[in-house]
Formats: C-alpha cells, sequence, structure tokens
C-alpha cells in the first residue's frame, strides 16, 4: 500500500490546462498527465529561479521530494515535446493539495 501524499503548497494556477500538437486531431495523440505538484515545481525552478532547497521550502516538503518532483515533471515535457504527446494539467488541488492564493 503506497503512503498517501502530504499537503503541498500550490501557488500557480494556469491560464489553460491542455497543450497539444497542432494540426493533430486528439483522438491521434498519446496523453501525459502533469501534476499540480510537478507544474508549481517547474515554475518555481525553472521560470522563477529558485534553489531547490527555498522551492522545497515554499511547497513545504523536502528537498529530496522537491527534487523527485522536478524530475518527474521535466521528463514529461520533453516527452511531451518531443515525442508529440498531448499535455494534461491535471487539477488535483482538491484531491490532496492545499492551495494557497
Amino acid at each position: 500500500m503506497a503512503r498517501p501524499k502530504k499537503c503541498r503548497h500550490i501557488r500557480c494556477s494556469p491560464a489553460a490546462n491542455y497543450f497539444k500538437p497542432r494540426g493533430i486531431p486528439m483522438f491521434e495523440l498519446e496523453e501525459i498527465v502533469l501534476e499540480a505538484d510537478e507544474l508549481e515545481a517547474l515554475r518555481l525552478a525553472d521560470l522563477n529561479g529558485l534553489s531547490h532547497e527555498e522551492a522545497a521550502e515554499k511547497m513545504k516538503i523536502s528537498r529530496a521530494t522537491f527534487g523527485r518532483i522536478l524530475e518527474s515533471a521535466r521528463r514529461k515535457t520533453a516527452d511531451g515535446i518531443l515525442n508529440g504527446k498531448a499535455i494534461r494539467i491535471e487539477n488535483t488541488i482538491q484531491n490532496y493539495i492545499k492551495t494557497v492564493r
């Protein structure tokens, strides 16, 4: 039995929740799901340029956990871009993530 996820502080609210290659019908595309905490990790590390320590503190998680989340987010994003897959941003905030506005 997997351990339940801890609450993670998420502050980003994306303008769009779906990205796909142009010119390819949806039914032909494989879909990748980017979790809300993965999107937040990308925002903090890559967009805002925070260190892993600073970003982990903002999300209220350990630095090691932040690193694993960021690695997963980067892998999924690269896979979607390079292999022409659709990327859906999962709205799991209500399920297990505490939002901070």
